[in-house]
């Protein structure tokens, strides 16, 4: 046995906790899973069945676990773990399911196939068989929180040339993104890129908020490869600095993953209650509006617009009414999609995979259910609370010929609140 299968082994070895025994052992193999999976959808095969792709682990388990398995394997069916089988094994992880949980949702036994997908992903990390992009991205963000000293004095300066963009755009000389401000209600975490920062910005500054922007970005590449020691690791920069700060909350970008690992995984990592609070942007846009601190005006998004559920946000994370709170406040036409919020299929870019070149055609391939989907909406405009949902978005815009234009809900928020004409373009084109 080589040593990336004894590796591979010894993680399956360590997770093998009661959930996971649970979704290995009780899966009833009715085939209910199969409807609720885009990639089975899109092309219904057997190897596109969430129990079938359980399957490929459930060998290994019961040739290890299962006394018949031990002396007779072919009798139940169990296999040996060698090289071409871990390969396999991630592939399956890594491009054929998102870990949406769709299947698990629709599960009578509620079988977590996505929980042995992600044990999978751990096996094949530990083992040097994860895609090296994902590896790479992870790495690089845990280097950046080791020394932040290193980038702090650039991303300072960057974020003051945006500042001043920012009191250009709305005409409000005192208008700020305050970085590193001890005492802010608010520690805004964003992603890469101006898209993700000024637009909510300008919502910060309209109802006053008292907020600061993070040194870091909120995506978390460690938690794609199934490794709970990069996933802390990147997670815990932005608590120590929340700390530090002495922030009440702690709020994600429109961001589905970041937001589940922040919310719902960290405190299960770190082993600790935070002293502050943690939710998705999202939340705290239909607070404002709720609370009637945004003055909205409808008629500046007049067109049909419909809106994608991250599965991070609406099944992980239970976010699927405050969207709408939002789309009803600034939209004079929303369309919803058939099926919806909890039931709504994977836009098939989720678990990183819209970050994997050499998967390209088989995400956008699994992506047709959702491309029909919009098709039958009849909207112009796909909202999405995901950076990796509207990228995988676009790309099937192009993939399908939707003719459909991809936002964020913060842009639709920040057109209508009705600023001059020139802000609504300049932000659209962030």
């Amino acid at each position: 046995m080589d040593n990336a299968v004894t590796t591979a082994l010894a993680v399956l070895e360590k997770q093998l906790n009661r959930p996971l025994a649970a979704a290995l052992e009780v899966c009833a193999r009715c085939g209910i899973c199969a409807e609720s999976c885009h990639y089975y959808v899109a092309d219904p095969k057997l190897d596109h069945v969430p129990a079938q792709r359980a399957e490929q682990l459930r060998q290994v388990y019961r040739r290890q676990h299962d006394f018949i398995g031990k002396f007779f394997p072919t009798w139940v069916n169990a296999e040996d773990l060698d090289e071409n089988k871990l390969e396999r094994l991630a592939e399956i992880a890594f491009s054929e399911c998102t870990l949406c949980r769709r299947c698990t949702f629709n599960c009578p036994m509620g079988v977590d196939t996505p929980l042995m997908m992600r044990v999978i992903r751990a096996m094949a990390t530990a083992a040097g068989k994860a895609p090296e992009i994902l590896v790479m991205l992870a790495d690089s963000a845990i280097e950046k929180g080791k020394d932040p000293d290193m980038f702090r004095a650039m991303f300072k300066e960057q974020i003051a040339q945006m500042e001043q963009e920012l009191r250009e755009l709305t005409g409000n000389p005192e208008a700020t993104i305050p970085v590193e401000k001890e005492g802010a209600r608010v520690l805004y975490v964003a992603l890469a890129g101006a898209h993700t920062i000024l637009p909510p910005a300008i919502i910060f500054n309209a109802v006053k908020e008292d907020w600061t922007l993070s040194l870091y970005e909120a995506a978390n590449y460690g938690v794609f490869l199934g490794d709970t020691a990069r996933a802390k690791a990147i997670a815990g920069r932005i608590i120590e600095e929340a700390k530090r700060l002495k922030v009440e909350e702690v709020v994600v970008a429109e961001c589905g993953h970041a937001c589940a690992s922040l919310v719902w995984d960290a405190p299960n990592w770190f082993s600790e209650t935070f002293p502050f609070k943690t939710r998705s942007i999202v939340e705290l846009f239909a607070e404002y509006i709720e609370q009637g601190r945004l003055h909205l005006d409808p008629t500046a998004n007049p067109e049909p617009i419909t809106y994608h559920d991250s599965c991070n946000l609406a099944r992980t994370s239970g976010i699927y009414r405050e969207p709408r709170v939002i789309l009803n406040a600034v939209a004079q036409n929303f369309v919803e999609m058939t099926p919806h919020g909890l039931e709504n299929y994977c836009c098939g870019g989720g678990g990183g995979l819209v970050a994997l070149p050499e998967y390209d055609e088989k995400r956008l391939r699994a992506g047709k259910p959702k491309a029909d989907q919009i098709k039958k909406t009849g909207a112009r405009t796909v909202a999405a609370a995901c950076e990796n949902c509207r990228l995988q978005l676009g790309d099937l815009n192009q993939y399908y010929e939707l003719s459909v234009k991809v936002t964020a809900l913060a842009d639709l928020i920040v057109k209508a609140m009705r600023l001059p004409e020139k802000i609504a373009m300049s932000v659209a084109a962030e």
